[in-house]
């Protein structure tokens, strides 16, 4: 299983191969979220990570505008509530996922860091 980031979306996907019978498939591979089996399986393979801002945002806007465009299901409310957690402990995922919303924050003049 692989999490990467490709032409600016966040791509996963899981290959499987058979030592017996030499058999190698591609689950999947695309442009999306990853599946929560797939994602669980990534973060106790590898860890999770955590992205923090980086010192007080002068404005909110570009913070929130990212987070429901990387979170397209989060209202505007929710978005906030991330923002939030962004200032204070910081979001949890996957490596991948934490430089993808890093990278996006920073576009928008966002300062923001990874840590394990």
């Amino acid at each position: 299983m692989n999490q990467f980031i490709l032409h600016d979306a966040l791509w996963w996907d899981s290959e499987f191969s058979c030592g017996t019978c030499g058999i190698y498939l591609c689950e999947q591979s695309g442009p999306e979220p990853a599946p929560d089996d797939v994602r669980e399986a990534l973060l106790a393979a590898h860890g999770p990570a955590r992205l923090r801002l980086v010192g007080p945002v002068p404005r909110l806007v570009p913070t929130l505008k990212v987070l429901r465009e990387v979170f397209s299901a989060a209202s505007l409310s929710q978005a906030r509530e991330l923002a939030a957690e962004l200032s204070r402990d910081g979001l949890v995922g996957t490596l991948p996922e934490m430089e993808f919303l890093r990278r996006r924050l920073l576009l928008r003049g966002v300062h923001a860091d990874i840590a394990p």
